[in-house]
């Protein structure tokens, strides 16, 4: 096959085009420029993505013998994911711009550029894995190390993406992907994880967010479940469903923001039971196969990234989705995705748009 290799520097994806080049596969390295921020802007350099990447990918390639090619993005990638992740915090939401990214710019609009050049298929290095159902389709399932896993960031891909999409290192640990790039001599085995959000500078995400929404980023009210006043926080982009820190309140107790109310300029605070959630609804939903299991149907439902799954009854109705989980869950931020399993297998998932207490 002729892959291309999504290479973004980092260790994961480097190892992935190694596994292909040693099987044999013609394979090339494809790096998205899509750094939107000015060139003289520092970055973390634990992000991903950000403007060393192309420097490392174009040296692991070179180490590798492959070609490497660079594709501008900064178009499509600011329009897509950096305006939507501002507009969204806007509104006092939580958005996950990994999600999006990956389903419309890595394997939509990086996919179709990859073919365009000759690609069958285009290879990642997520830890999650693609094989083929017993429908004829192709599933997605969790990553061997579930430490590492990613599926829950790939719920959104289609059928037709999966059958052009290979995933080499969703079947390895981290530890023994770090031990193939020793091997291999590669220069990043020892990189640090990613993490953060891949556009924001070294100021971090407050800081991008202060800039880029002036006009959203204003101090207002911090009130209690009952509306009283208990101080002024310093813009409600600032804030996320279950934080404590940064809230500057002298309370016998620990504080959390259990929901923000963007129209009001309001942050509403309470305790960490206030937290808690029975159900909680969503929309923009996707399915793995093309189609939800059933109008009504039992599932282990992911409300972020680092939460485990847990067991609920979900029921569809006019396009949305109502969890009603077996334990209520925390601090339940709308925006976030609802990623959506049968074991290890992912099934679909949504946008998170509100939640019920207990």
């Amino acid at each position: 096959m002729k892959i291309a290799v999504a290479m973004s520097g980092g260790v994961d994806s480097s190892v992935a085009a190694l596994i292909l080049e040693g099987q044999g596969h013609d394979v090339f390295g494809l790096t998205m420029r899509i750094w939107p921020c000015g060139e003289g802007e520092e970055v973390d350099p634990k992000v991903c993505c950000g403007p060393g990447a192309v420097a490392d990918a174009r040296r692991v390639a070179s180490h590798l013998g492959i070609r490497h090619y660079v594709i501008d993005m900064r178009d499509i990638f600011r329009e897509t994911i950096v305006d939507h992740f501002l507009s969204e915090y806007a509104r006092g939401r939580t958005p996950n711009p990994c999600v999006r990214c990956n389903r419309l710019v890595k394997f939509e609009a990086l996919l179709s550029k990859a073919r365009a050049v000759g690609a069958t298929h285009l290879a990642t290095g997520h830890h999650a894995v693609i094989e083929a159902s017993p429908d004829g389709g192709h599933a997605l399932r969790a990553g061997r190390d579930r430490a590492k896993d990613q599926s829950y960031f790939l719920y959104a891909l289609t059928q037709e993406q999966l059958a052009s999409v290979v995933m080499p290192v969703g079947t390895l640990t981290k530890g023994e992907v770090r031990d193939r790039a020793r091997s291999a001599g590669l220069h990043i085995a020892e990189r640090p994880e990613s993490q953060d959000v891949c556009f924001a500078p070294r100021g971090g995400i407050a800081g991008f967010l202060s800039e880029r929404l002036p006009g959203a980023v204003r101090p207002g009210p911090i009130v209690d479940l009952e509306g009283s006043v208990l101080g002024r926080h310093r813009g409600v982009p600032l804030y996320t469903v279950g934080q404590r820190s940064g809230l500057g309140l002298a309370r016998p107790r620990p504080t959390y923001v259990v929901r923000i109310d963007a129209e009001t300029n309001t942050i509403v605070v309470g305790d960490d039971a206030d937290l808690l959630a029975t159900s909680l609804s969503a929309c923009d939903l996707t399915w793995i196969a093309g189609r939800p299991p059933g109008a009504d149907f039992r599932a282990a439902a992911q409300i972020r990234s680092a939460a485990p799954p847990a067991p609920a009854a979900v029921s569809l109705s006019d396009g949305e989705a109502r969890v009603t989980f077996d334990a209520p869950q925390r601090a339940v931020a709308p925006g976030q995705a609802v990623v959506f399993y049968d074991g290890d297998r992912v099934l679909g998932g949504g946008t998170i748009v509100g939640r019920a207490v207990p």
